[in-house]
């Protein structure tokens, strides 16, 4: 399942980098910038899977440290709510 999605991701990411490079040929500013739109989304995907994978890691590892800190996290954000 990871291999298909990072797969995907690639994918997404070489249209990008095509559809950005056609701008070029064709000088479509509109195709350029639907290029870089895709390629950065793609690269947000992939760091957000890589950040979710290390967030479950530390959690099945180290599961008393994933705790506290979702309390602190869990109870700062109580704090900012309490406050409006």
């Amino acid at each position: 399942m990871v291999e298909s999605k990072n797969f995907e991701t690639k994918l997404e990411e070489g249209i990008g980098r095509v559809q950005d490079g056609l701008d070029g040929l064709f000088g479509d500013p509109e195709l350029q910038l639907k290029g870089k739109a895709r390629f950065v989304c793609a690269k947000s995907r992939h760091y957000c899977a890589e950040a979710g994978e290390t967030v479950r890691d530390l959690t099945v590892d180290q599961p008393l440290l994933a705790l506290a800190v979702a309390s602190v996290i869990g109870f700062l954000a109580a704090l900012l709510w309490s406050r409006r």
